[in-house]
């Protein structure tokens, strides 16, 4: 469909690097994704008026900001965690933590630490897990006036919050990833509308296990919640607001399947396609600095890491709201393993 002064193009066909860069993506099972199903994000610079940064929200359910936080201080970051777990040896020996290189001598299945419900076996390595959420250099990184300038800029809100639940999490090359969502799945207690930001923390190509996107899903992830609100009408309260319902795979994903994914909700998508725009998974090379924000309903997950410098993907998932606002009140305490979520 082509773009109209009313109906301006998603920011994500105003950039292709050209179909030979795309990489070959695949989720936790499945085939990889046909290339033709996958396509561009397109970045944001920090300084674009922030009238187009919500604009391109608006329509696009996410937007891509380049530089919200001072590179080195996220790579001290990257640093900091990594030295936190040298005791699993999970990097590859004679590397440094700020590049965090993983130890292919290690089982990927093993030293994974995506958070929720799929954790690694070793108490040892949960235990390095829960206990890096509370470390004073992290606390600290979730205050980065940088980043929370830039929130109060861009939601126009007097004051920011932020949930205590955060998702700080690691993706070895060939581990687990995380599954295919949208984040309202979790956030079904409270009426706030949350404000997603996923900082990479340290750069993370195409191929290696970042966030992707499904086009221009959040009218069907809404869809689908209302869905699941109609058959949840004889649930019991708690059944309704918990992500691992009997609607739900086991860790509360959609599924872990890109491919499988949209064959099933090819009905949802046809229309879209008949208007000459298949709908496709969007990816990005992100960069130490970067935050993507995304809305509640926007369906999205993460790819395979495949990295070919072998790094460890890292990231933190942060929830911001309006100081005031009806919040889900299991989100504000610090993620551990049994906290239900």
């Amino acid at each position: 469909m082509a773009a109209t002064q009313s109906q301006p193009a998603p920011a994500h066909e105003l950039y292709s690097p050209g179909p030979n860069e795309l990489p070959r993506l695949r989720s936790n099972y499945g085939e990889y994704i046909d290339q033709s199903s996958t396509g561009w994000m397109k970045p944001t610079p920090i300084d674009t008026p922030l009238e187009e940064m919500r604009r391109r929200f608006d329509q696009d359910g996410y937007v891509w900001v380049k530089n919200v936080i001072p590179r080195e201080d996220v790579l001290d970051m990257r640093e900091h965690y990594f030295n936190h777990l040298s005791s699993t040896q999970i990097l590859k020996l004679g590397t440094s933590p700020r590049d965090g290189i993983f130890n292919s001598a290690l089982d990927p299945l093993a030293h994974h630490g995506v958070g929720g419900r799929d954790l690694p076996d070793s108490g040892k390595q949960v235990d390095l897990l829960v206990s890096a959420h509370a470390t004073p250099a992290y606390v600290k990184f979730l205050e980065h006036p940088s980043l929370r300038s830039f929130i109060r800029r861009f939601t126009s809100w007097k004051k920011e919050g932020m949930v205590a639940r955060t998702l700080l999490r690691h993706n070895v090359p060939g581990g687990l990833s995380t599954g295919i969502h949208y984040d309202r799945i979790f956030l079904r207690a409270g009426e706030a509308e949350f404000l997603t930001g996923w900082v990479p923390i340290g750069d993370c190509a195409a191929d290696g296990g970042g966030l992707v996107y499904l086009e221009d899903s959040t009218e069907l992830g809404k869809a689908m919640e209302r869905d699941f609100w109609k058959r949840a009408e004889h649930m019991t309260p708690e059944e309704r607001i918990s992500g691992f319902n009997a609607n739900m795979m086991r860790d509360g994903q959609l599924t872990h399947d890109m491919n499988d994914f949209m064959d099933e909700t090819y009905v949802h998508l046809r229309s879209r396609e008949a208007e000459g725009r298949k709908p496709r998974w969007l990816v990005g090379d992100y960069e130490a600095g970067d935050v993507i924000f995304h809305n509640p309903y926007l369906i999205h997950g993460s790819a395979k890491n495949e990295d070919k410098q072998g790094r460890i993907r890292l990231s933190t998932d942060l929830r911001f709201y309006e100081e005031g606002a009806a919040l889900d009140k299991r989100w504000m305490q610090v993620w551990r393993p049994d906290d239900g979520l």
